[in-house]
C-alpha cells in the first residue's frame, strides 16, 4: 500500500500560512518522486483552533481514503507530535526539518522508517531554498528565503515548530526566481517566518532590502516583487530606498502589528511601540504615496482593557491600515501568555469581531478611492487579477490569464474592484 514508482497521486491536505502552502507544494514533488500514494496532512499551529482543525481533518481524511497511509507534519505535528501519533488514523508523524529531506519520502516509500521522525527544530542550522516550479496560480509564484525566528513573542508557539532564523543564500534566491521568471510567471512573493530577519546568518550580514535589490538588478525580465508579511521596527534603509524608487516593488506592505497599546506590546514581547508602527506606515507612505498595508492584529490578549483593545481600533486608522487578519486570542500551552490572567472567551470573540468590522471598513474605503483610475493588474483567472495593492479586480470581459493588462476602475463591489481594459500605456 501507497507506492508505486512513477505514478503516485499524493493528497495534499494544508493548513496556515503561505510558507507551509509552499512546503507542501515541494512535499507533494518529493512524495511523487519516491513513488508513494499516501495522504499528507500539513498542519499549523498558531491557535488552539488550528490545530483542532487538522484533527478533525485527519480523521475526514481517513473516511475518504480508508486505503491510504496518513502522514502528518507541520509546526503542530512539530509541536505536539505524541497527540497525532496516539490518534488511530495516523499512520506517520514527521517534523518540520524531516518533512523537507527527499530520504525522508524514500524512507517511506520502502518501509525503512520510524513512525514517528521529530528532532529538535531548534538544532536545525540551515533552509534549503527548495526549487520548485512556483504554486497559487499561474501568473504569481512564492519564494521561502527564510524559516524559523529568533524572537519568543510570548503569545508564539510557532519558533517550537519552526526552529530559529535560518535564510536562504540570496544566490540560491535568485537563481530561483530567475528560473520562475523565465517560466512565465509575472509576480514573485518572497516568503518566510520573520522575513526581516534574512540575512543575519549569512556571511556579511545582509538585509532584506539588499536581497530585493539584488533579485530586481539580477532578474530585470521580472515584473513584479512582492514581499509577504515583515516585522516594521526591523525594516532596514535598502529597503526603504526600493519603497521610494523602485516601481517593481510592489506598494503593499503586511505588517506584523499585533496590537495598539504600549502596554500589552510590551506584555506580548514586541521590539515595536504604537508609535513606532505609526511613524514607519507615514515615512513608507510619504516614500510611496500609494502604499496599502495590511495588518496581523491580535484581540483579547491577557490583561487586555477596554481602553488597550480601543488603542488596537484607533490604530486602524492611525496607520491607515487596509488588509487585516485579526487573530481571536488563543491560548497556546508552554508559552508566558497561557500564565497570563485570561479574558473571557465571549470578550474576545465580541473584539475580535469589531476589529474585522473596522477591516470591512478600511477596504470600502481604499475600494471607494480607486474609481476612476487606472491599474496595472495581474490576471488570476480570465476575469479576475489583482492591483498592485492587491485589491481584487474583476472584469466583464475575458483577459490574458497571467498577464499585466491596463484596466480603468469602473466600480466597486463590497470586497472588490470593477474594471474594464484599458490601452496600454
Amino acid at each position: 500500500m501507497g507506492s508505486g514508482m512513477g505514478k503516485a497521486t499524493p493528497i495534499l491536505s494544508n493548513h496556515g500560512c503561505r510558507l507551509n502552502a509552499y512546503e507542501t507544494h515541494a512535499m507533494e514533488a518529493m512524495a511523487r518522486e519516491a513513488g508513494l500514494d499516501v495522504v499528507i496532512v500539513n498542519t499549523c499551529a498558531v491557535t488552539q483552533e488550528a490545530v483542532r482543525k487538522a484533527r478533525q481533518d485527519i480523521r475526514r481524511l481517513r473516511r475518504n481514503h480508508p486505503d491510504r497511509r496518513i502522514v502528518v507534519t507541520g509546526c503542530a505535528a512539530q509541536t505536539g507530535p505524541d497527540g497525532f501519533a496516539a490518534m488511530e488514523e495516523v499512520d506517520h508523524v514527521i517534523g518540520n526539518s524531516e518533512k523537507m529531506r527527499p530520504a525522508t519520502w524514500t524512507g517511506l516509500a520502502t518501509g525503512d522508517t520510524e513512525p514517528v521522525q521529530v528532532d529538535d527544530i531548534m538544532s536545525v542550522t540551515e533552509t534549503a531554498g527548495h526549487l520548485i516550479d512556483g504554486f497559487g496560480t499561474r501568473s504569481r509564484a512564492y519564494v521561502q528565503v527564510q524559516n524559523g525566528c529568533d524572537h519568543r513573542c510570548t503569545f508564539c508557539i510557532i519558533p517550537f515548530g519552526r526552529g530559529n532564523s535560518r535564510s536562504v543564500p540570496a544566490g540560491v534566491v535568485v537563481d530561483q526566481v530567475r528560473r520562475l521568471v523565465e517560466g512565465g510567471y509575472a509576480e514573485i512573493v518572497l516568503t518566510g517566518v520573520d522575513m526581516t530577519s534574512w540575512g543575519a546568518d549569512l556571511p556579511g550580514q545582509p538585509r532584506l532590502g539588499d536581497l530585493c535589490a539584488r533579485i530586481l538588478k539580477l532578474v530585470p525580465g521580472l515584473p513584479r516583487l512582492r514581499i509577504s508579511s515583515i516585522d516594521s521596527i526591523e525594516v532596514d534603509d535598502a529597503l526603504m530606498r526600493l519603497i521610494a524608487e523602485e516601481p517593481r516593488l510592489m506598494p503593499h506592505l503586511h505588517l506584523s502589528l499585533q496590537h495598539g497599546s504600549d502596554l500589552i506590546l510590551k506584555r506580548m514581547k514586541r521590539r515595536h511601540l504604537r508609535d513606532d508602527a505609526i511613524r514607519f506606515c507615514e515615512e513608507a507612505r510619504r516614500l510611496r504615496p500609494d502604499m496599502t498595508f495590511g495588518a496581523d492584529i491580535i484581540a483579547g490578549f491577557p490583561t487586555e482593557s477596554d481602553a488597550h483593545f480601543e488603542d488596537s481600533l484607533r490604530l486602524v486608522e492611525d496607520c491607515d491600515l487596509t488588509w487585516l487578519h485579526v487573530f481571536p486570542y488563543s491560548v497556546r500551552p508552554g508559552t508566558p501568555a497561557a500564565r497570563m490572567p485570561q479574558l473571557p472567551g465571549d470578550v474576545i470573540r465580541t473584539r475580535a469581531s469589531r476589529l474585522r468590522e473596522a477591516g470591512a471598513r478600511a477596504v470600502t474605503r481604499h475600494l471607494a478611492g480607486q474609481a476612476g483610475r487606472t491599474h496595472s493588474v495581474l490576471m488570476e483567472h480570465p476575469r479576475m487579477g489583482r492591483t498592485e495593492q492587491f485589491a481584487e479586480v474583476r472584469f466583464d470581459t475575458d483577459q490574458p490569464e497571467g498577464r499585466i493588462v491596463r484596466a480603468r476602475i469602473t466600480g466597486r463591489a463590497e470586497t472588490h474592484l470593477i474594471a474594464e481594459s484599458a490601452p496600454a500605456a
